[in-house]
């Protein structure tokens, strides 16, 4: 059965803080192979600005992965999880995410439509700080697979 596109505009509630970790960062960027100092000194980070060590671009997909399980768990949608991937995603920046920052996401749905058979979900997810601040806007395109042909 399609997803209901009159789900558009649904919210939901904003996470719970994250708090980035010097040594979160430098596993993140150890595990994409980026071996940029910014992401494991501090002193190459202040050098080139930043009060801190930043994290490398797709770092947010940390947070707003955790966070997009209210989508894919939510029972009116009704989204079977095991037909899911992941079809696209993308990161909108304010500003670097750093350490020290203390991080909620808060996801709403922007699209739904289908396609071949498939429902393509995108959402947003509004990173910022505990304080209020906006980091970086995420945006994900998850693609439900139909059934079988």
């Amino acid at each position: 059965m399609p997803i209901d596109p009159s789900f558009v505009g649904r919210s939901y509630p904003p996470t719970e803080p994250y708090e980035v970790g010097v040594e979160k960062i430098r596993e993140f960027a150890d595990a994409i192979g980026d071996p940029n100092p910014a992401y494991r000194d501090r002193d190459a980070a202040r050098a080139l600005g930043h009060p801190d060590v930043v994290a490398p671009p797709t770092f947010p997909f940390v947070i707003t992965f955790r966070a997009s399980r209210a989508v894919t768990d939510d029972p009116d949608l009704g989204i079977d999880y095991s037909r899911v991937v992941h079809g696209e995603q993308r990161f909108v920046y304010v500003r670097p995410v750093r350490a020290g920052d203390r991080l909620t996401a808060t996801v709403t749905l922007e699209s739904i439509r289908s396609a071949g058979g498939h429902d393509m979900v995108t959402s947003r997810s509004d990173v910022s700080t505990t304080d209020g601040e906006p980091v970086v806007t995420a945006y994900a395109t998850l693609v439900v697979r139909g059934g079988e042909q």
